[in-house]
């Protein structure tokens, strides 16, 4: 203030193209001078912090373009104002295409389609989650009713909706066309059973699983053998002892009992010195 109280009256002076020209020149050499005088600058990445502010201060600057913004005046849409839409939306659409180049189509592996999945179910989950608590609500009989109700009035209006059909009798004649087709599907049946499975045998492919299959059975009927065999060991069959069994076993006996002692030899070497000694009496 007391700057401006020591100035006196001054003569204004007209703004000539010189003076034009030497401010420009002001500006630049002061632009130049600037950047002369800055120094090197250390790059900083841009962090998660950093891209959180920007954002804040984007969102900021649309709520305060919003709140400077006045009050306007809405105009309906008019069929006119709909047919320039679609035309900038086809435009848009055809410029789009045209600037896409040609791509490379890549199969669908199953790794895809499992991700497709899983985003799905995803998907399913998180929408799950946003919804809120509901209140069941008991049926109750008016609501039957309700529904009973909605169902009879549907099957009616269907009904409305068809055409009136002229009923046919069921004549002998067509009965014999009825119990004819099905004669003829069952006689093609059977001709098809026939070419088809009768007198073919059934080939079972001979696959590891099923060798391995084959093998454990064996394994367990051997078990199942050897189990047995170890709880009949040490037991009998009772027999009924009657004479017939009691003379083969005695003979039997009697049979071992020769075998053993050597009877049977001495009964052949006395019946051949016997022969021999027979002999000798004839002769002397």
């Amino acid at each position: 203030v007391l700057y401006k109280e020591n100035v006196g009256t001054g003569t204004p002076t007209p703004v000539t193209p010189e003076m034009e020209r030497v401010k420009r020149n002001q500006e630049i050499c002061s632009s130049v001078l600037y950047k002369e005088n800055i120094g090197k600058a250390t790059p900083t990445p841009v962090t998660p912090e950093m891209e959180r502010v920007k954002r804040n201060q984007e969102i900021i600057s649309s709520v305060l373009y919003k709140e400077n913004v006045g009050k306007v005046t809405p105009t309906p849409i008019t069929p006119e104002m709909e047919r320039v839409k679609r035309n900038q939306e086809i435009i848009s659409s055809v410029l789009y295409k045209e600037n896409v180049g040609q791509a490379t189509p890549t199969p669908v592996t199953p790794e895809m389609e499992r991700v497709k999945r899983n985003q799905e179910q995803i998907s399913s989950v998180a929408y799950r989650e946003g919804l809120g608590k509901a209140t069941p609500s008991p049926v109750t009989p008016e609501m039957e009713r309700v529904k009973r109700n909605q169902e009879q009035i549907s099957s009616v209006l269907y009904k409305e909706h068809m055409a009136k059909g002229t009923p046919t009798p069921l004549t002998p004649e067509m009965e014999r066309a009825k119990r004819n087709q099905e004669n003829i599907s069952s006689v093609l049946y059977s001709d098809s059973f026939r070419k088809q499975v009768q007198g073919k045998a059934a080939y079972v492919l001979d696959t590891p699983e099923m060798r391995r299959v084959r093998e454990t059975q064996k394994h367990i009927s051997t078990v199942k053998y050897h189990e047995d065999f170890e709880k009949s060991k040490g037991s009998f069959t009772p027999v009924v002892t009657d004479p017939i069994t009691e003379r083969v076993k005695k003979n039997m006996q009697d049979f071992s009992d020769i075998s053993y002692r050597g009877i049977q030899r001495r009964v052949v070497e006395m019946e051949r010195k016997r022969v021999d000694q027979d002999q000798e009496n004839l002769t002397g």
